[in-house]
C-alpha cells in the first residue's frame, strides 16, 4: 500500500528499507550509510576521512549559516574536524541579487568562523523551489583512535547533554511568529529566544572535539529533526542499544516551554540543532562534563545506555515514549 509523506524525514522505516536496496560499500568503509548515522568514515591511509551532505528547508533565513553548522556538526559527532564545504545554492526566479549576496556572505562568514573553507557548489534559479534552499556537504578528517564509531557504546554508558532544548526551534518560530511570540513572552524574552540562534547558536563542534579531547567516547549524536525524541532513537539505532532518560532532568529553556505551551507542543519533539548527545563510560562522565565547562558551556546528564528499547522516565515511573509523524515544529510553521 503506498503512503503519502508528511514534510521532514522519512520515516525510520522505510529509510531502512531503501538503504537495504543500494550496493554494499567497499572494506575501506568504517561506517557506511544507515539509519541514525550523522556522517560516512572512510579509511584514507592513515587518515579517517568524514562526511556528510544535508540541506537547509525549514527556514527561508539565515540559510548559509544554518547549512554550514548542521553538515560541521554531523561531520563533529564523529569526532572529526571539519575541514571543507561544498554548497549548492538553489533560488526562485526574480530572488533578489543582493539576497543571494547575503547568503554567500553568510557562508563565508560562517565557515571562516569554524576554519572551514568553502571549496564550490552549484548555484542556480530554478521554479523547483519557492524559496531559497542550500544542500551542504562538509568533509572532516579525524585519526582512527579518535574516530567515534557507535558500535563501541556500551550497555551503563552515561548519556550527557549539552545546553538545553531547543535552540533551533525556539529561535525559528520567535522569528516567524513574531509578534504573537512577543505577546506570549514579552519583547525582551522574546528577542533572547529570537537570538539563541546565535547565542548559544547552533554549533556543537566545540564541545564535541572537546569530549573526544578528554576521554573515550563511544557515540555522538546531535538531535536535530524530531527533537530529542527522534534523537534518542537514532542514537539508539546507531549504537543497537537501548536509552533510558530522565526527563526531569533535561534541560529546556523556559523561552521554549513557554512557546511549546502556547502552540500545544511537546519541547522533546522540536527541531534541537545546537545541542548534543554523548555516550561515555560512566566513570568518564564527570570528565567529559568538566571539560565542556571549562569552555563555558553546560552539560547535563539525562540518562544511560541500556540493553534494549526506549524507556523515558518521570517521578521515578515509566512513561510513554510519545510517537511523532513530524517534527513538532510543523505545527506551527507548515500549516
Amino acid at each position: 500500500m503506498n503512503m503519502g509523506l508528511v514534510e521532514g524525514k522519512v520515516p525510520h522505516a522505510l529509510l531502512r528499507g531503501l538503504l537495504s536496496r543500494i550496493t554494499k560499500p567497499g572494506k575501506e568503509v568504517i561506517i557506511g550509510p544507515a539509519v541514525g548515522e550523522d556522517a560516512f568514515a572512510v579509511g584514507v591511509g592513515r587518515t579517517v576521512l568524514v562526511g556528510t551532505a544535508d540541506p537547509i528547508t525549514f527556514t527561508p533565513e539565515h540559510v548559509g549559516y544554518y547549512a554550514v553548522n548542521v553538515n560541521a556538526n554531523d561531520v563533529a559527532t564523529m569526532g572529526a574536524v571539519p575541514r571543507w564545504f561544498l554548497a549548492a545554492v538553489l533560488v526562485p526566479p526574480r530572488f533578489g541579487t543582493a539576497a543571494l549576496r547575503g547568503i554567500f556572505d553568510e557562508i563565508d562568514s560562517t565557515c571562516v568562523a569554524l576554519g572551514i573553507r568553502l571549496l564550490g557548489g552549484h548555484t542556480e534559479v530554478t521554479s523547483g523551489v519557492t524559496r531559497p534552499i542550500v544542500v551542504g556537504a562538509m568533509l572532516g578528517t579525524v585519526s582512527g583512535k579518535r574516530l567515534v564509531n557507535p558500535k563501541r557504546a556500551r550497555q551503563g554508558d552515561v548519556l550527557l547533554l549539552t545546553k538545553q532544548l531547543a535552540i533551533e526551534g525556539t529561535s525559528i518560530i520567535a522569528r516567524a511568529r513574531k509578534s504573537e511570540v512577543e505577546h506570549i513572552l514579552g519583547k525582551r524574552r522574546a528577542a533572547r529566544a529570537r537570538n539563541l540562534l546565535f547565542k548559544p547558536g547552533m554549533s556543537i563542534v566545540r564541545e564535541a572535539l572537546s569530549a573526544v579531547d578528554t576521554a573515550p567516547v563511544h557515540a555522538m549524536h546531535d538531535p536535530t529533526e524530531g527533537g530529542l525524541l527522534w534523537g534518542l532513537r537514532e542514537i539508539s539505532l546507531a549504537t543497537g542499544l537501548g536509552v533510558e532518560v530522565d526527563l526531569e532532568k533535561v534541560p529546556i529553556y523556559e523561552e521554549t516551554r513557554a512557546i511549546c505551551r502556547h502552540f500545544k507542543m511537546t519541547p522533546l519533539g522540536l527541531i534541537a540543532s545546537g545541542s548534543l548527545l554523548i555516550a561515555v563510560p560512566a566513570k568518564q562522565a564527570a570528565r567529559v562534563g568538566g571539560a565542556i565547562g571549562r569552555i563555558g558551556l553546560q552539560s547535563t546528564e539525562i540518562g544511560r545506555l541500556t540493553g534494549a528499547g526506549l524507556r523515558l522516565m518521570k517521578h521515578g515511573k515509566a512513561v510513554a515514549f510519545p510517537s511523532l509523524k513530524a517534527d513538532e515544529i510543523t505545527k506551527v510553521c507548515y500549516k
